[in-house]
């Protein structure tokens, strides 16, 4: 697993990568009352905002972490959105995306790396 300092988690399965927020950063947010994502097939580019989530405390964007088409997407945060809070690095994982270039993963921290920086 790798990490963003936009405190998202990226998990690889083959040349699919699955994205998410960390513990960390729910804790943040506070209570998740909605979710938007992107439909199916979309084409990103990496600091595209493609997620818009809500919580009692703020609006927050999740950026693409890496160019590519979204796969799939947690249809389930649409009717469950707080789960966003309970499994944050489980279930509640957002979208998947096919990148069109794996090596920008190489740039993110690993879970130490991440520890570290929000320290």
């Amino acid at each position: 697993m790798k990490y963003t300092e936009e405190h998202e988690w990226l998990l690889s399965e083959g040349d699919i990568i699955t994205v998410g927020i960390t513990t960390h950063a729910a804790e943040q947010l506070g209570d998740v009352v909605f979710v938007e994502l992107p439909e199916v097939g979309t084409e990103v580019s990496k600091d595209d905002e493609i997620v818009v989530i809500e919580s009692v405390k703020a609006a927050s964007d999740i950026l693409a972490p890496l160019d590519g088409e979204i796969v799939e997407i947690n249809e389930a945060l649409a009717d469950n959105p707080g789960s966003v809070n309970e499994d944050p690095q489980g279930e509640a994982w957002f979208f998947k995306i096919k990148p069109s270039d794996l090596s920008p993963m190489d740039d993110y921290m690993d879970e130490a790396g991440y520890k570290d920086f929000i320290g």
